[in-house]
């Protein structure tokens, strides 16, 4: 499957990308809220299981009019590193690892959750979802579709079997991410390697469209600068200017400026 080899429907928030695998359809909704989210839909014989969830409103009401539009009963939800938007489907089952859980209601999405509150206002729907389920490493079958849920140290990240494809919190091959200084950096590169040895068709994350295995390797090759010019950096200013001239045209400046404060405290 091509990343690009889809077909597009216009909402009334953003738009919808949908991937035609056969008996399993993707629909990947581009938000075009304020921090780019991205939230899925696997699409399984007239049942449909979301990961993530969208957290501004008008996103919210968007993707449920689309999913009653098309008929699509959901069969539940799971909620990694999203947990903000519990407007959206609340009668929904909601599936999400321990960690998971800890995470979106007192650790770091927490805090995160609070900050664009702050930020955004009345638009952001800073509810947190309550979890239903809870999931452990493994297996899960949710709506007639097979998971393996992988722990991560915040969350968790889904391989979904049917489509080769896996689903984790960020990429973005042209864009700055989020890197907590050098062992983060080297553990995020360990685990693109293991994208690239598994093979998948797609990646899926929190804040891009679908990514294919070249774009992996776009990511590794950016990790790995990072290192090199933090190396040769005496402070955050310098480290930012120098990441600036070597990848003038990536997005996500505000990421660039946590992974400066990361690797100089």
């Amino acid at each position: 499957m091509n990343k690009n080899a889809y077909t597009t429907v216009k909402l009334e928030k953003g738009e919808m990308n949908v991937y035609d695998f056969g008996a399993v359809k993707l629909h990947a909704y581009r938000t075009d809220d304020p921090i780019a989210d991205e939230v899925f839909v696997l699409e399984k014989a007239g049942q449909a299981v979301i990961l993530e969830s969208p957290c501004f409103f008008d996103s919210n009401r968007a993707l449920a009019e689309y999913l009653e539009e098309r008929e699509l009963t959901v069969a539940g939800m799971l909620l990694a590193y999203h947990m903000a938007g519990a407007s959206f489907l609340p009668g929904t089952r909601k599936y999400a690892t321990r960690n998971a859980d800890e995470y979106g209601h007192s650790g770091g999405g927490k805090a995160l959750i609070e900050n664009f509150t702050g930020v955004y206002g009345d638009d952001f729907d800073g509810s947190i979802h309550t979890v239903t389920d809870f999931l452990e490493e493994g297996e899960a079958a949710i709506g007639g579709i097979r998971f393996r849920v992988i722990p991560t140290q915040e969350a968790f990240d889904v391989e979904i079997p049917e489509i080769n494809t896996v689903y984790t919190h960020m990429l973005g091959h042209d864009c700055h991410s989020i890197v907590a200084g050098a062992g983060h950096a080297d553990a995020l590169i360990g685990q693109l390697e293991g994208f690239l040895a598994k093979g998948y068709t797609l990646v899926l994350t929190s804040h891009y469209t679908p990514e294919d295995l070249k774009d992996v390797e776009t990511k590794i090759a950016y990790l790995r600068t990072l290192k090199d010019i933090a190396g040769r950096c005496s402070g955050a200013e310098e480290f930012k200017r120098a990441v600036q001239e070597r990848y003038g045209a990536y997005s996500g400046e505000n990421y660039l400026d946590m992974t400066a404060g990361f690797f100089f405290g």
